[in-house]
């Protein structure tokens, strides 16, 4: 509702207003504005008393009101259209001044159009001024006296007590009206001087004003850059702090980290002498109560007992060999094997199977990759690390909860800083994490440790769990990270060196033949060397003609020059051209070139957007045998190239 009222608010005002907007002084809208109420009131009166005088029989009458309403409406479109008041001003006196005199002369309806007359000073005067509104009502009422002082045919007769009367009061009218006018348009000059004045004063005060910002702002500048000075010198002394206290923070890791691993040697050293005389004695009560249960009667009260003995025995057998682990005597890293194998391998033992009847709420659920890279190792430890890292997260969920095992290739292209400095290669990586209750803080640093536990000893553990894994990990030549929230979980994550060897056995693969290669020249785009080195030979191995260069930059001089059946092409090379970059720069040289992408990060929407021109498969490294011969294989078959 207060919208449409506004609609028809602004829409009477542009009626009113001729359209003409802010640009015009109050003063001239106001006349505008009188000008058209009394134009539009006039033809909205003039046009039903002309019809009624045409109906009367008054055809004259009738005549001059619909001329003078036409008049009037050419008017006030006249003046909406040239915004031209001054000429509308004396055009509307003047109509009025005619339809005035013309309405004196004929009398109107019972002699009574002559108040009309009264209003004729107000008008001219305010839309004229004093003095051309002044003019303009003496001729009028010059007009006046003639009419009064002849009589005319044809006309109204006044008698002559009516004209002394008349004359006097409208002069009365012309006089108040032009001593207002008169007072207002002196008042409005002195206003203007006044306003003048003050705009005078204004624009010195402003001129000022820009003086003394103009000062001020040379002020500043003058401070600014004395400031950037002291916040350059500021800068350079915090840097300078900054990289001490870099240097003192890595001085104290380091020797955190060198004080813990010559603990862990002497708890080592020491576990691996205690170990060999354990087990010494143990040979006894592990293999005593076997002879003895021979020739011992099944009813006998002592069998019981002895198998509690022999039980005991093996539980410390076990224990021993935890410390033999500890005291990194008991792996030889000679075999090939897959994490894959490992964990699988555990979740079909009774060990595994044990640990779910002791913990039914705990939920296990494995997400291995499918073609995981192999790794040196011994299958054993590997097996009681998983075993260890699973124990340790059930037992951290007391009321149940879910624990995740997964595999992945990964390539580390730039050392990570975590638990472990991870130095930059091609790993295996075991991750297994859970929802229990968390590790605080302050225990993560110890929790490797050997006999280090929150837990009751000898009922959830020896406190040798994870020790005997930071010891299985670090005789792998491998990397362990720690990742804990109270109350969320734990993540373990375990990076293992990666081997190209193969597993000696017979293992269901696809023939290599279905990926070999027949000459076909291959150009290696890598900014890593041993990366340029490993696809080489790969695909030399699989019978293509391979060449490798090491930015995009060469890669474009070589295309110049040469041609290749097919790119492989790194994603990121640092610095200069990514793949996006070389590869749109060779297509402009050769327009059906193939292309693979290759990259140690998963697919960006830059890969995609390469795919989008024309490259084909993206391959994650590290690369394998079987992964980067299809790839290539595939792409050199396709046709669309």
């Amino acid at each position: 509702m207060d919208k449409r009222e506004n609609r028809l608010f602004s829409m009477l005002r542009n009626i009113i207003t001729s359209g003409m907007g802010e640009k015009y002084t109050i003063e001239t809208i106001r006349k505008v504005m009188l000008t058209n109420v009394v134009g539009i009131t006039a033809v909205i009166f003039l046009v039903p008393l002309g019809t009624v005088a045409f109906v009367q029989g008054n055809i004259p009458l009738g005549l001059f009101d619909c001329c003078t309403a036409l008049i009037l409406t050419f008017h006030i479109l006249y003046l909406r259209k040239s915004h031209n008041y001054q000429l509308a001003y004396f055009f509307g006196i003047s109509l009025a001044g005619i339809l005035f005199f013309y309405l004196l002369v004929t009398g109107g309806v019972n002699n009574t159009a002559h108040v009309w007359y009264y209003t004729f000073p107000l008008m001219a005067l305010f839309l004229l001024g004093s003095k051309k509104g002044a003019v303009a009502t003496i001729i009028l009422l010059i007009l006046a006296i003639i009419f009064f002082a002849f009589d005319f045919p044809y006309v109204t007769h006044y008698s002559k007590d009516f004209k002394l009367r008349f004359i006097p009061s409208f002069i009365v009218v012309f006089i108040f009206s032009f001593t207002f006018e008169y007072l207002r348009e002196t008042a409005e000059k002195k206003l203007t001087s006044k306003n003048d004045e003050l705009n005078r004063t204004i624009k010195e005060l402003k001129e000022t004003d820009t003086r003394l910002r103009k000062a001020r702002e040379e002020l500043e500048k003058r401070v600014q850059e004395r400031t950037v000075e002291l916040s350059k010198a500021n800068i350079d002394l915090k840097y300078e702090i900054k990289e001490r206290e870099h240097a003192e923070y890595e001085r104290r890791r380091l020797e955190t980290q060198l004080a813990h691993a010559k603990k862990m040697e002497a708890i080592g050293t020491l576990a691996g002498g205690v170990a060999h005389d354990l087990n010494n004695v143990l040979s006894a009560t592990v293999s005593y109560p076997d002879l003895i249960l021979i020739d011992l009667p099944k009813e006998s009260p002592l069998r019981i007992p002895i198998l509690t003995i022999q039980e005991s025995g093996q539980k410390a057998a076990a224990i021993v060999q935890d410390l033999l682990t500890l005291a990194r005597r008991g792996v030889v890293v000679t075999e090939v094997t897959s994490l894959n194998k490992v964990i699988n391998s555990y979740l079909e033992s009774p060990e595994f199977e044990n640990l779910i009847k002791l913990h039914p709420n705990a939920k296990v659920e494995s997400n291995l990759e499918k073609n995981l890279l192999n790794i040196m190792g011994s299958p054993v430890h590997l097996s009681k690390t998983v075993m260890n890292l699973v124990n340790n997260a059930a037992e951290a969920m007391a009321f149940g909860g879910d624990i995740i095992i997964s595999t992945e290739s990964r390539y580390i292209d730039r050392p990570i800083k975590g638990s472990d400095t991870i130095k930059e290669g091609d790993y295996a990586v075991l991750t297994v994490s859970d929802t229990g209750e968390g590790i605080p803080a302050e225990n993560l640093e110890r929790i490797f440790e050997p006999f280090f536990t929150k837990k009751i000893m000898g009922r959830s553990g020896t406190g040798l769990g994870m020790a005997v894994v930071w010891g299985t990990v670090k005789d792998h030549h491998g990397y362990i990270d720690v990742q804990s929230t109270e109350g969320k979980g734990t993540t373990f994550t375990l990076y293992f060196p990666i081997t190209r060897k193969k597993i000696e056995e017979n293992e269901r693969a696809l023939p290599i033949e279905e990926y070999m290669g027949k000459g076909e020249s291959v150009l290696v785009v890598d900014d890593i060397e041993d990366q340029q080195d490993i696809a080489s030979r790969i695909l030399k191995k699989l019978g293509y003609s391979a060449t490798a260069v090491s930015s995009g930059e060469e890669a474009l001089e070589y295309i110049k020059t040469h041609s290749a059946d097919l790119l492989v092409l790194d994603m990121i090379m640092d610095p200069g051209m990514d793949g996006l970059e070389t590869y749109k720069r060779i297509l402009r040289l050769n327009p059906n070139q193939k292309a693979i992408i290759a990259s140690g990060f998963s697919a960006t929407d830059r890969v995609k957007e390469v795919q989008k021109i024309g490259a084909g498969a993206y391959i994650k490294k590290p690369y394998t045998l079987e992964k980067i011969g299809l790839a290539v294989k595939t792409e050199l078959d396709n046709k669309t190239g």
